[in-house]
């Protein structure tokens, strides 16, 4: 772990993105050995995640965001706001986006079909900024603020990565049961992982060579999750029977992420 402490930030970025892409590779891969993935399963993990989330959002992103406005003299609340909405709301638009265009498609007829294109559409778009939400996590870490450090990134990524395995299945197994070949099928799931390696790229050279911008990206950043875990993570756990289970593998999961960020930082 110390070792990982004295590499460039741009590349711990490389290295934590490339990881979330190979468990959104590892998930999708579950369509050459299952027809099917049990359910409680996958809700259990994207509980744990949407734990994980809620908890970086505020002690990685949030937190670092209200001491690097404090140190530049911005004003804290204004900053915040325009950053954590502006996370949510293109996320939002993105979501209506995506709705609109495969509604006005009248060539996809078969609804299944429509469903699973919707899906790959979203996911990918979605996993933009959880890219550059690693990326400005390790690019902080540099400036030396509470909250922005390597421990606190890698965990970041971590919980990002194990959502992305039920993302990878989701997008495999409806395609492959639409009749696409096994190795088509983990293709598509495989590749919506893959514009987090970019996104956080960006995402860390923002930050590294615009400081000015890094309060407003992290609190981009936290406001992106959150509505991802709002209207992805919570529903799709809080869908299975067993809810009240689900919800405390929320809790789990923000308390992992807390203690370790605490413990850690």
């Amino acid at each position: 772990m110390n070792i990982l402490l004295n590499i460039n930030p741009i590349i711990l970025s490389l290295i934590a993105t490339t990881f979330t892409f190979f468990i959104t590779l590892l998930g999708s891969s579950i369509v050459f050995f299952f027809k099917n993935i049990n359910k409680n399963f996958l809700d259990a993990m994207l509980g744990i995640s949407a734990g994980v989330m809620i908890a970086a959002s505020f002690f990685s992103l949030l937190n670092p965001a209200i001491e690097m406005a404090k140190s530049l003299n911005l004003i804290v609340w204004l900053v915040l706001l325009i950053g954590f909405t502006l996370g949510g709301t293109i996320l939002y638009l993105i979501d209506k986006f995506t709705n609109k265009l495969l509604s006005s498609r009248k060539k996809i007829k078969k609804k299944s079909l429509k469903r699973c294109i919707m899906l790959i559409i979203s996911i990918t778009l979605h996993n933009i900024p959880e890219g550059m939400a690693i990326g400005v996590a390790f690019g902080s870490t540099i400036y030396n603020i509470d909250g922005a450090t390597t421990y606190a990134a890698l965990i970041l990524a971590i919980g990002i990565g194990i959502q992305n395995f039920p993302e990878g299945s989701a997008v495999s197994l409806p395609l492959r049961q639409e009749g696409l070949s096994r190795f088509k099928s983990f293709l598509f799931g495989g590749l919506s992982g893959i514009v987090e390696i970019f996104s956080g790229l960006i995402g860390v050279l923002l930050v590294l060579k615009i400081r000015l911008l890094l309060p407003y990206l992290l609190s981009f950043a936290a406001g992106a999750m959150i509505y991802v875990v709002i209207e992805e993570l919570i529903p799709e756990s809080q869908s299975n029977e067993r809810k009240d289970l689900m919800a405390l593998f929320t809790l789990i999961g923000f308390s992992i992420m807390m203690i370790l960020d605490i413990a850690l930082s």
